[in-house]
């Protein structure tokens, strides 16, 4: 008895082990992100609803538009809600980061979502997506706005364990000698993610 009461503790633990560490890679781009659920941590917030995080990006110039060797590194503080939409497996969230690298900062805004698609019992699947915007009036030092969007394919191949496919856009426009347009990255990835 003993033993099926620990292992139901156990499952239900890491049924809400929401925290989550990622890595996503390419050729030759590296991102690292770290998301806590304040659920977890806070017993007045429902687990798996509120989010706060951070981001690493080292971009390589070949994934943008930079002629140098070289990119300067992105950096990223995050918040985001999230909650279930209907019962279909559809979530949606509101997003709000501290982004930038020596060029530039912003305070973008955005929405996010994740579809757990219902073609897999024993093996789940997602869609997932998220769109950025920072206008004029939340871009600081030599930018003048900011735009990012995400989309990810993920693969729940152990629970709490999973590999995606993704796609990122991370864009700003300059009011200095750069000017216009500016892509800081722009590419394909593949990751891991853990839930702890």
């Amino acid at each position: 008895m003993l033993k099926k009461i620990t292992l139901l503790g156990v499952s239900a633990l890491t049924a809400f082990a929401m925290n989550n560490a990622a890595i996503n890679i390419n050729d030759t781009d590296l991102e690292l992100g770290v998301k806590f659920d304040v659920g977890q941590f806070n017993e007045a917030v429902e687990p798996n609803t509120l989010f706060v995080g951070g981001k690493f990006l080292n971009a390589d110039a070949q994934h943008s538009d930079n002629d140098a060797a070289s990119l300067d590194p992105y950096f990223e503080a995050n918040v985001l809600m999230m909650r279930p939409l209907g019962n279909k497996g559809m979530k949606i969230g509101m997003g709000i980061k501290v982004n930038g690298t020596t060029n530039f900062v912003s305070v973008p805004l955005g929405l996010e979502f994740s579809y757990k698609l219902p073609v897999q019992e024993y093996v789940p699947m997602y869609f997932e997506g998220a769109l950025y915007y920072a206008p004029s009036a939340l871009t600081y030092s030599d930018g003048d706005n900011f735009w990012e969007y995400r989309l990810n394919y993920t693969i729940e191949i152990i629970q709490n364990g999973k590999i995606n496919l993704g796609y990122r856009s991370l864009k700003t426009n300059y009011k200095t000698d750069r000017g216009g347009d500016f892509t800081y990255n722009s590419y394909w990835y593949i990751g891991y993610s853990i839930g702890f």
